[in-house]
């Protein structure tokens, strides 16, 4: 696919300490998503990540740029653009297939096609079982397959996710991982997934954004087969692109600090 679904052009977001001092979250971000990609966005905490989510999914106002869908201008939040958070977000007073059917709710869809979008998405999470459950009967991995069933039923083609799996145990990331992988791609919808861990990075996207500072320091391509085995992430180019990465973010495989290198070798991509 060569449409563009998402455009960043020289977007700045500027917020107020309380000591009165300003903090940019992001300087000048540019870049440009074809449809279908599936990007991470990857640095240290408080370094600008989720407000470059934030900013897409319309929940934060950018300081200067701008930022469009689709060729449209981001106003505010929209139903073209949801998003699973790092915390819970699925309503605690509603059964699983009505947290569900909400997104269609909001939409208008008539009454038999959101039971029959449900029940099809929660069959796609797995959790066809669970749908009258609530969700404190849940674990918190299968409070995360409602929240992506939700995604998914809102029928939008740009998916946003802010470290959604972060809170889980390694077992059950890994799980989640394969679901949300398998449904991007029978959907191929574009993808933003925040995160701070690269091997997690390694194992999702296509292309990954690195953020530093509020600003993109490597915009890399992962050249590697799927799906992202064991032996595909212990391969030459996986290994390099880590060691981009941490020289990007100036720490070496050691754990000591680097300056930049002149280029990221050969997996850097240039848009």
């Amino acid at each position: 696919m060569t449409d563009v679904a998402v455009e960043f052009s020289a977007v700045s977001c500027e917020f107020r300490h309380r000591s009165g001092a300003a903090v940019r979250a992001l300087d000048g971000v540019s870049f440009s998503a074809p449809a279908g990609q599936f990007l991470c966005i990857l640095g240290r905490s408080g370094h600008g990540k989720t407000t470059l989510l934030r900013a897409l999914a319309g929940l934060q106002p950018v300081s200067g740029g701008a930022v469009s869908v689709n060729g449209r201008r981001v106003e505010g939040p929209g139903s073209d653009r949801p998003m699973v958070f790092q915390q819970d977000t699925v309503f605690p007073w509603m059964h699983v297939r009505a947290n569900v059917e909400f997104p269609m709710v909001v939409a208008g869809v008539p009454r038999a096609e959101r039971r029959r979008q449900a029940e099809r998405w929660l069959s796609e999470v797995g959790l066809t079982a669970f749908a009258e459950s609530w969700p404190r009967e849940l674990s918190g991995g299968m409070r995360k397959r409602v929240a992506l069933a939700a995604v998914l039923a809102s029928g939008a083609d740009v998916w946003l996710m802010d470290e959604p799996f972060g809170s889980l145990d390694y077992f059950t990331r890994r799980g989640l991982h394969h679901v949300l992988l398998d449904l991007w791609e029978e959907q191929r919808k574009t993808v933003f997934f925040v995160t701070h861990d690269i091997e997690e990075s390694l194992i999702l996207a296509d292309r990954i954004l690195v953020i530093d500072h509020g600003s993109i320091v490597a915009d890399l391509e992962v050249d590697l087969p799927r799906p992202r085995t064991e032996e595909v992430r212990a391969s030459d180019t996986a290994v390099q692109l880590s060691r981009v990465i941490l020289e990007r973010l100036g720490i070496d495989a050691s754990g000591g600090h680097a300056g930049a290198p002149e280029t990221a070798g050969s997996t850097e991509a240039s848009r």
